[in-house]
């Protein structure tokens, strides 16, 4: 059975569909991640499934009962905000059995949940202390604490991590990993940050303009993205693009764009695009290296060089009228190859083909 089902869900503000038909199956302890840029419709997603919005069309499901029109107590979630939403004049303790104390559990029995909640997030030391005695990771642990001693069938969590610096994020990353290890409950996290995603989800759900793009695993939306909006916004440095039509020379299925002739990808030639057909080829930097025995090389004059430890990122342009930058990561410090002319060289079986005008990719 599924955890959470979304069915042809619908979101309009007036005039506007900020949520397009919507069909989503979450299986009981996956970790849904929802990403997507800002104003994409993933927030109003997850506020929907709290039922902090209503549903304008469609159904949603969580343990196979429909909650659509159910209030938000009574839909078994538990909803981790951004802004932690402690109560000042709490203490951690109080903050954390509120939602126990209001339901009228027992004092030993909410005393025993809030102790277990504490242990597993390392905050016993805590529960005397008031939030402004707090750092923004200790609160972000006594949020989720609030929503671990409800023992929700779904955990809810809006963008938590955005108020952290960036080591604390690093650290909060690797304790939801094992927080949900060890909890094994349905989980779905909103986000904008790639990282977050690629890092803690079993799936990821990447959202634009209201529409549901793709839907898989962090390995499958990074090596093979269905459109080129996957293509561009998961990845870092970014995909590079080249603009090509296919053509047929001797028999050999040849890629021709602004500057360059590239063997095709054996599965491409095996589909036999048509001629006319404009085709967006897609490499990632990563897939970019110093000349070697590679089947397809691309020259490049280097204009920027980031040293970055291990690697360098390159960026430089192609000697074409329209001097088209390219990324590239390199082994160790390139700064000797700035200003410099450098040939790289890639593996045609790394490379993503995309139909221009619709965006979609033609390997799936």
């Amino acid at each position: 059975m599924a955890g959470l089902e979304l069915r042809n869900v619908v979101k309009r503000f007036g005039d506007v569909t900020v949520v397009q038909q919507m069909d989503l199956s979450i299986q009981e302890g996956e970790f849904i991640v929802l990403l997507g840029e800002s104003g994409c419709g993933k927030s109003t997603t997850l506020r929907m499934i709290a039922g902090l919005e209503e549903v304008t069309q469609g159904q949603i499901l969580i343990g196979g009962r429909d909650v659509t029109h159910a209030a938000p107590m009574d839909r078994d979630i538990a909803m981790v905000f951004q802004n932690y939403a402690l109560y000042p004049h709490m203490n951690v303790a109080e903050n954390m059995s509120f939602a126990l104390r209001l339901s009228g559990r027992s004092k030993a029995e909410i005393a025993d949940k809030v102790n277990a909640a504490a242990r597993i997030l390392n905050i016993e030391h805590l529960l005397e202390r008031k939030p402004k005695e707090l750092s923004g990771g200790q609160r972000q642990r006594v949020a989720i604490g609030r929503s671990i001693v409800r023992e929700p069938k779904v955990f809810l969590f809006d963008e938590p991590l955005s108020n952290l610096d960036a080591k604390l994020r690093g650290h909060m990353r690797a304790e939801l990993a094992l927080l949900h290890e060890r909890l094994a409950k349905t989980t779905v996290y909103v986000t904008h940050d790639q990282v977050e995603a690629m890092t803690l989800a079993s799936r990821i759900v990447i959202f634009d303009k209201g529409r549901i793009q793709q839907v898989g695993t962090p390995s499958e939306v990074f090596t093979r993205p269905a459109s080129l909006f996957v293509a561009g916004f998961i990845g870092t440095p970014t995909m590079n693009f080249f603009q090509a039509r296919y053509t047929l020379d001797q028999g050999l299925g040849i890629l021709r764009g602004e500057g360059f002739a590239w063997a095709a990808p054996e599965w491409l030639v095996a589909k036999q695009p048509r001629p006319d057909q404009a085709l967006t080829l897609g490499l990632r930097p990563q897939a970019l290296r110093p000349r070697g025995d590679y089947n397809s090389l691309l020259s490049l004059q280097v204009d920027v060089v980031e040293y970055l430890g291990t690697e360098s990122q390159v960026v430089g342009h192609m000697n074409t009228p329209s001097g088209q930058r390219v990324a590239a990561m390199v082994p160790g410090n390139a700064q000797s190859q700035l200003h410099q002319r450098i040939d790289l060289g890639f593996d045609t079986a790394d490379m993503h083909v995309f139909d221009t005008e619709s965006g979609r990719s033609l390997h799936l």
